[in-house]
């Protein structure tokens, strides 16, 4: 079904108008979405088996509020380590940037049990672009970024850098640095979950680089024998790291591969936080009641290169123009920016204004609390003790220790 249609047959829901616009906060989805087709992409981006709830519109304000918030964190925080890297020789982190996907990591993260005991909260495994994902899920943003910059008293205690970032306390299980094996340590705590009788849910985000992975199709082949409490997010950003997914992946939609497993699939417009909610909170409502795994794919866009600040400039979002990683300018420019013009942060933005959730003022104000919070973690993180090079030895094996040496 196509997003024009789908939004022009749903009926209308009267007694939410706020007398402003005309428009509902359902309706403003509905317009929203043909807003996102009108802006190039396609009908595919919203086809789904079925029709999506649109459960964002029943949330309270503070709900809806604190995604905007996070979104914003995730935005200043990608922002402000894109500067550092450009600006600041003592700046030892090397990040793969999120920014443009923040919607993303933060609609699948708002469905989720996030809050209390280990035992009781769902597991979200990452990627080696894993900022998003964590601040999302609730990762402290100090420690985080201290453990970036290889400090002694970071997230991990400088062992773990970008790639490699954990914090089980809050279901954050970790970053991969390898393409794919995340997804099947997902599906194990699926099984587990469901072994003991736990309504956990497991979440995997995996870029549209893993589609080529022999561990997508285990996931998912496994997740839907067992019937697992297991979500699949795929960020299709279009690109895995210099390459256009359609060079390794014969769908247009990946989702088509995970329906071929029997497994319900949505492809939704990841620029827009509030459909990505809607498709992951029908999956977790899915996988808590016993109905096994969903596959969602979410079409969105980085903003800057693969990996680091090449083509970027000092305060302004975005890179263009050449990588010399790639040996060329692999993206055109004017695709770029035309992602760029359907924003997440301008489309939540945007959204809650409509809907009568903020006011410009208090949006600005929102925006202007996160950039103080953000410099904060920054300034704690620099202030940190660096690691001991020779710490790096420690916690190779299961006991003892490795003594440094010097090899002639």
């Amino acid at each position: 079904m196509e997003i024009g249609s789908e939004i022009a047959n749903r009926p209308r829901r009267g007694g939410e108008d706020d007398g402003r616009t005309g428009l509902s906060r359902r309706g403003f989805l509905r317009v929203a979405g043909l807003a996102g087709v009108a802006a190039g992409l396609a009908g595919h981006v919203a086809r789904a088996d079925g029709q999506i709830g649109y459960f964002a519109m029943d949330l309270p304000d503070d709900r809806l509020a604190g995604m905007l918030r996070t979104i914003l964190r995730i935005r200043w925080h990608e922002r402000t380590m894109a500067d550092r890297m450009l600006s600041d020789p003592s700046y030892r982190a090397y990040n793969h940037f999120y920014a443009g996907q923040e919607a993303v990591a933060t609609g699948v993260c708002a469905a989720l049990r996030n809050d209390g005991p280990f035992e009781q909260i769902d597991l979200v495994y990452s990627t080696h672009r894993p900022t998003g994902h964590a601040l999302a899920k609730g990762v402290d943003m100090a420690k985080m970024q201290a453990e970036m910059d290889f400090r002694a008293t970071g997230l991990n205690g400088g062992y773990a850098a970008e790639m490699h970032i954990s914090d089980p306390s809050v279901g954050f299980i970790g970053a991969d640095g390898m393409i794919g094996p995340g997804h099947v340590i997902a599906t194990g705590s699926a099984f587990a979950f469901r072994a003991r009788g736990s309504d956990q849910v497991s979440v995997v985000f995996g870029g549209d680089g893993t589609y080529a992975t022999p561990h997508f199709h285990s996931a998912l082949n496994n997740a839907r024998l067992l019937d697992l409490p297991f979500i699949y997010v795929l960020e299709n950003n279009l690109y895995h790291q210099y390459a256009h997914y359609s060079y390794s992946c014969p769908h247009t939609d990946i989702a088509d591969a995970a329906r071929a497993y029997g497994i319900p699939a949505r492809v939704v417009d990841g620029q827009d936080v509030f459909q990505v909610y809607n498709a992951a909170k029908e999956a977790v409502d899915r996988a808590r009641a016993g109905g096994g795994p969903t596959f969602i794919e979410a079409k969105t866009y980085r903003y800057y290169n693969h990996l680091g600040a090449p083509g970027a400039e000092v305060g302004k979002l975005g890179a263009f123009g050449y990588d010399p990683l790639a040996i060329t300018s692999f993206r055109p420019e004017r695709e770029v920016r035309a992602w760029m013009q359907r924003d997440p942060v301008d489309i939540a933005r945007a959204t809650l204004i409509d809907w009568g959730v903020l006011t410009a003022e208090a949006a600005d104000a929102m925006e202007a609390e996160v950039r103080a919070e953000v410099d904060a973690a920054f300034a704690w993180a620099a202030g940190q003790p660096l690691c001991n090079p020779e710490d790096g030895l420690k916690h190779v094996f299961a006991e003892g220790e490795v003594m440094p040496r010097q090899v002639a």
